[in-house]
């Protein structure tokens, strides 16, 4: 934008430079925004619900704040929630599209994808999920199309809950796996907790589950086949249904190791996964570079860089276990 300043010959030079250095003062972006642009309309699609994801949700925020955009002023958010309910995502997706966002943040796939079918021009930032796994993307590198954002890699780091669960119970020989068979992502992590299981010669008895009805009697298959603690591999549908899941795992007396941070909350023994609020808090990168002109699609897409393991001291007092040392030094949160 270019400001006009009015000068007369005596003072045109003293009133141009207090002008200009008002201008820099507040930030030429700020002033644009504010007196000339009405606030960015930006879709959000969440799969949970505000106040469990309250926590994320604040720290998109306070990444955009950091970027130099407030609320209210500079952009508007236009928010929909399923409160876990995978069936709303479509109509949830057709009411944000029918805003005309100029953007829209996801998470995780699910809400992405039906972001995508709605607003197939629209840039996309997935603040949490595997958009390569769900075929989003072309690759993390060069995505392509218009989707973009923060990977959480869940696929890549089964293998290290069956190995947090040897370090945590290291008497353990057989354990179960619940496994979502819904998306390609369950079954890689499946195959690679096996191969994990196979090496520290661990028996490893698998199950899987597509819907909240079929939880139960997965679960219960693997009650008949005895085995001592539970692996829970991540999924956004199991996330939803962690308490029916601990419910029962808990009264087999089964040990649950999970890769969600709400598991451990709701009473698994231990999680490991990437930090979700961290993701969150750096999305606003990808939609504050889009905004500006970035083309979605040229934006390399992130693999998270902050990791947390999450023990829940009550749970292994109310089971009797002893959690070992070496996994109590490693423990980013504690819950006692």
């Amino acid at each position: 934008m270019t400001m006009h300043v009015l000068c007369s010959r005596t003072a045109g030079r003293r009133e141009f430079l207090a002008a200009g250095a008002g201008a820099a003062a507040l930030g030429w972006t700020g002033i644009s925004r504010a007196q000339s642009k009405p606030p960015v309309l930006i879709g959000w699609l969440m799969v949970n619900s505000r106040k469990q994801d309250i926590n994320r949700y604040n720290a998109f925020k306070e990444g955009m704040a950091a970027l130099g955009w407030k609320e209210g002023v500079h952009y508007v958010l236009v928010e929909r929630w399923a409160d876990g309910e995978l069936d709303r995502l479509p109509g949830l997706a057709q009411e944000i599209a029918a805003a005309k966002p100029q953007i829209i943040v996801a998470a995780p796939s699910q809400p992405t994808i039906q972001a995508a079918k709605v607003a197939p021009t629209t840039p996309i930032v997935q603040a949490n999920g595997n958009p390569l796994s769900t075929g989003m993307v072309a690759s993390l590198a060069r995505p392509g199309g218009m989707v973009t954002g923060l990977t959480n890699i869940n696929a890549e780091i089964s293998d290290k809950l069956v190995e947090l669960m040897r370090d945590a119970m290291p008497g353990v020989r057989r354990i179960g796996c619940l496994a979502d068979s819904s998306t390609s992502t369950g079954s890689v992590s499946l195959a690679r907790a096996r191969q994990a299981a196979d090496k520290l010669s661990i028996e490893l008895r698998s199950v899987e589950a597509s819907s909240p009805r079929e939880i139960e009697p997965a679960l219960a298959r693997l009650a008949k086949e005895n085995v001592q603690a539970l692996i829970v591999l991540a999924s956004a549908f199991f996330n939803n249904e962690r308490h029916r899941i601990l419910k029962f795992a808990l009264a087999q007396r089964w040990s649950v190791f999970a890769g969600q941070a709400e598991f451990a909350e709701a009473g698994a023994l231990a999680t490991y996964g990437a930090d979700r609020v961290a993701l969150f808090r750096r999305a606003p990168y990808y939609v504050d570079r889009i905004l500006k002109g970035a083309k979605p699609g040229e934006l390399p897409i992130e693999q998270p860089t902050k990791f947390e393991l999450m023990v829940n001291l009550k749970t292994a007092k109310a089971l009797g276990i002893t959690i070992p040392q070496v996994v109590m030094v490693r423990a980013d949160r504690v819950i006692e």
